[in-house]
C-alpha cells in the first residue's frame, strides 16, 4: 500500500482524523499494517511496550491477571479506539494482557520510532501526549467501572 493511500484510510480514524497534514505525515513514518486472530494476544502484562494500535475492525479485551480469580476483563478495545499507551511512559512496558475477542485489522505504530520523532519536533510531541492523556484517562475510567462492578455493594 502507499503512502498516499494509507494517509487517506488512517485520516479516517477518529484519533487522527483532525490531526495537521504535517503531523500525520510524521505518524505514517512509524506505521504498519497489522491482523491478529481471535483467541490470539497482541501483548502480554510486562512484556516491552514497543507499539501502539489504531483499531480499523475487531475487539481485544484489556485483561489483568487475578490469581484465583484468573483473567479480569478491565476494558473492550473496538473499530476506531486506540490501544496502547505504554510505550510513550517509561519504562515502557505493558500494564494488561490483550486478547484478540474478534479478528483485528490495525494500524501498528512503532513507539520507539515515535518517541525520536517526539523529541525531535516537540509539537508533534506535545500533540502525542495530549491525545494518549486522553487514552489513559479512558483506560483510568474503565478501571474504575471495573473495580466498582467487582466491589461494589
Amino acid at each position: 500500500m502507499e503512502k498516499r493511500d494509507l494517509s487517506e484510510i488512517l485520516r479516517h480514524h477518529p484519533f487522527v482524523n483532525d490531526l495537521s497534514e504535517h503531523h500525520l505525515h510524521i505518524l505514517i513514518s512509524c506505521v504498519s499494517n497489522v491482523r491478529f486472530t481471535e483467541g490470539g494476544y497482541i501483548f502480554h502484562e510486562g512484556e516491552d511496550a514497543t507499539k501502539f494500535y489504531l483499531i480499523r475492525e475487531g475487539k481485544v479485551a484489556l485483561e489483568i491477571q487475578s490469581g484465583e480469580k484468573g483473567a479480569i476483563r478491565v476494558q473492550t478495545i473496538g473499530e476506531g479506539e486506540v490501544l496502547g499507551w505504554s510505550w510513550i511512559v517509561s519504562p515502557y512496558k505493558w500494564h494488561y494482557d490483550a486478547c484478540v475477542i474478534d479478528d483485528v485489522r490495525a494500524f501498528a505504530f512503532d513507539g520507539k520510532c515515535l518517541r525520536t520523532k517526539c523529541e525531535a519536533d516537540h509539537d508533534f510531541g506535545y500533540e502525542m501526549i495530549k491525545r494518549f492523556s486522553q487514552v489513559l484517562e479512558q483506560n483510568l475510567k474503565a478501571a474504575r467501572y471495573q473495580v466498582m462492578d467487582v466491589y461494589g455493594r
